[in-house]
């Protein structure tokens, strides 16, 4: 990954996503029928990064278009699939249903010998599984992103996230995902859910998140009333 896809990929996500507003609570629980109701109110296209209550990031262009009635309703319900699906398969993984999206969020140490790129081989089994359920969800895009916390040089933790990315979307499309779905970006130290002063908040920061959202097929057979699960 260059430089110049580092800056421009985020930037070109959220255009694509047209960013209208900002969204201020992720909560893990079911979102079918939210979907249809604040959808159907709010209309239009949200974007780009989602703050939690307590002023932490959920970073990215999760959201995709909010089609609102029975369409949002429908991918509320694919998506909540989807999530417990991830939930119950894949192992390391904390899994938040964001409106009609999905984050996933891996511990880097999970994946990652420190300071490595390379997957840990007790690791590629849980990519394996994610890559599965993504196959048989396939009518979404998914935003891979490497985050690091801020011990070392913001250049090697700039590269380190961005190699990391890379890596856990090179082994998705190995397990058949395909290319054209994924969007592998690094963030470096710039985007913490946690203190760097402590250990802790540093682990926190260490992360590889991956974000999925609807494609635009899957928004046109939610609004068709075609999608079936």
């Amino acid at each position: 990954m260059t430089h110049l896809q580092k800056i421009t990929k985020p930037i070109a996500l959220l255009l694509i996503l047209a960013m209208t507003s900002l969204t201020w609570g992720c909560e893990s629980t079911t979102n079918a029928g939210r979907g249809a109701g604040y959808g159907a109110a709010a209309g239009g296209v949200i974007g780009g990064i989602i703050g939690s209550r307590s002023g932490s990031w959920a970073q990215g262009a999760i959201l995709g278009a909010v089609i609102g009635g029975a369409g949002g309703a429908l991918i509320g319900n694919y998506m909540d699939k989807q999530a417990a699906e991830i939930d119950r398969d894949v192992e390391g993984a904390s899994v938040e249903r964001v409106e009609e999206g999905i984050r996933v969020v891996f511990d880097s140490g999970i994946l990652f010998s420190t300071g490595s790129s390379a997957i840990t081989s007790a690791s590629r089994y849980n990519i394996e599984k994610l890559a599965g359920i993504l196959n048989r969800y396939d009518d979404t895009n998914v935003v891979i992103e490497g985050h690091t916390d801020s011990v070392g040089s913001e250049e090697s933790n700039q590269i380190l996230s961005e190699n990391r990315a890379q890596t856990v979307a090179n082994l998705l499309k190995t397990y058949g995902v395909y290319n054209n779905r994924l969007s592998p970006v690094g963030y470096g130290e710039t985007r913490p859910v946690a203190s760097n002063e402590t250990e802790s908040g540093r682990h926190l920061n260490r992360r590889v998140e991956v974000l999925i959202y609807a494609n635009e097929e899957l928004k046109r057979q939610a609004e068709s009333g075609e999608l079936r699960m």
